[in-house]
């Protein structure tokens, strides 16, 4: 064989391999998800690494995050285990977007899927995202709504402000102590004034020390120091204590 035939073929083989590992990936990504059909709690969790491999891979690409995000979203609209539905929802919460949001949305009332639900939507980075579950509080109770309601604070969802105000009130005081928590965390205007006309409670003090120390980091010092100066008043020790250092910090002090 002469030099140049041999660098032929070993070019034509390159080119082969090439187009193979391609093919080979996507072969094995399709009996990953037809593993993902019926997996269960208990089952070899090694089938499903090439799905972990390609929400790695997809890292900067959209194209391969919008195809792997509708192919998990269909899993959700099947009769497959929880245990798969609980691993589908993790992984949209890395590269879900807004086409998948109607069908996690459609877990959010359910009592065994909604908390991985709101764990995809919290981190899917679309205001529809928010909306669902703002939308969903109203339709659920108990653990359900106490779950929406925190997730609503994590994103801090300022539409959400009035209903939750009016959450205050809520005979079931895990609501209504979620729904505080929650104003603290959005740590708006109306937020401050709706926690401050509360009676004092420690659930209060800490969600208003949570919104003076998210208006002061919005720039809202004179809003922050008002807070802080009433909650510096305070006989509980370390309410005292953060609400001295957050006037500090306010004033520019060490």
């Amino acid at each position: 064989m002469s030099g140049r035939t041999m660098i032929l073929g070993l070019a034509v083989a390159a080119l082969v391999v090439g187009f193979a590992v391609p093919i080979l990936a996507d072969e094995a990504l399709d009996k990953a998800f037809e593993a993902l059909a019926t997996y269960d709690w208990g089952n070899d969790r090694g089938v499903l690494k090439p799905i972990d491999d390609a929400v790695v891979a997809s890292h900067g690409d959209a194209e391969a995050r919008k195809a792997l995000e509708g192919r998990l979203a269909e899993v959700l609209a099947t009769d497959a285990p929880r245990a798969a539905k609980d691993y589908v929802c993790r992984k949209l919460s890395l590269v879900g977007g807004e086409g998948c949001v109607p069908t996690v949305a459609g877990l959010l009332t359910n009592a065994e899927l909604s908390h991985m639900a709101r764990y995809a939507l919290e981190r899917i980075p679309c205001d529809c995202a928010v909306d669902a579950m703002r939308d969903a509080m109203g339709k659920v109770k108990g653990k359900l709504k106490v779950g929406m309601i925190n997730s609503l604070g994590v994103r801090r969802d300022a539409k959400a402000t009035g209903a939750l105000i009016a959450l205050l009130k809520d005979s079931d005081k895990d609501v209504a102590a979620a729904a505080a928590a929650a104003l603290g965390k959005i740590g708006s205007q109306e937020a401050a004034k709706a926690l401050q006309a509360l009676p004092e409670s420690l659930a209060v003090d800490d969600a208003l020390l949570a919104c003076a120390e998210q208006l002061l980091a919005d720039g809202k010092k004179a809003d922050a120091m008002l807070i802080y100066s009433k909650l510096a008043k305070s006989e509980i020790k370390h309410v005292k204590l953060a609400a001295t250092r957050g006037m500090l910090a306010a004033t520019g002090q060490k």
